[in-house]
């Protein structure tokens, strides 16, 4: 699958004092791989990129193998098509009930055999919050804030470093610039 847009997610970077990149180094490390248009958003491992030629798993192995070697830091990277990312958002069902996108947080499933693994936590009660499941995301609403949430504590337990998580208004402004670019 080839794809004009592509985002990049690396899970853990800049989280504490560990695993410190800069935000400078890692354009330059995805314009070395031969991505164009490289664009860092916020300074926690998010990156949109052109390529007319990788798909998501070669192009994710690629750049983690790329900051091991030129930047020193290992991080489990999830590369997703404009597409993909497009598709989680429009599916996203606890959009409506909440209050702040700042606490709706969507965990991006690494393979979409591991909703099956998430997928008896959706008929659980998380209330206030909620949690559901989607084909490519498990999307969980915590009004009492995230450190506080049992379901994303739950889904981080039964996914562990297999997937890597944002809020909703960081999914949904990488969404607008990879739509933006067409």
């Amino acid at each position: 699958m080839t794809f004009h847009c592509g985002i990049a997610l690396l899970r853990g970077i800049n989280v504490g004092r560990a695993k410190r990149v800069a935000m400078a180094d890692l354009r330059t490390l995805f314009e070395e791989l031969g991505f164009t248009d490289v664009r860092t958003v916020l300074n926690s491992g998010n990156v949109v990129f052109g390529s007319p030629v990788h798909a998501p798993a070669p192009a994710a192995a690629a750049i983690e193998e790329a900051m091991v070697r030129r930047l020193g830091v290992a991080a489990r990277v999830t590369v997703l098509s404009g597409e993909q990312l497009g598709a989680i958002v429009a599916a996203n069902p606890l959009v409506p009930q909440s209050t702040d996108h700042a606490r709706l947080v969507t965990f991006i499933l690494s393979d979409a055999s591991h909703a099956q693994l998430v997928a008896p936590l959706a008929g659980q009660d998380w209330a206030p919050g909620a949690l559901a499941v989607g084909k490519d995301a498990v999307y969980v609403w915590c009004p009492d804030g995230v450190l506080d949430s049992q379901a994303a504590a739950a889904v981080s337990k039964v996914l562990g470093d297999s997937t890597t998580a944002r809020n909703w208004n960081t999914v949904t402004k990488l969404h607008a610039l990879c739509t933006a670019r067409g």
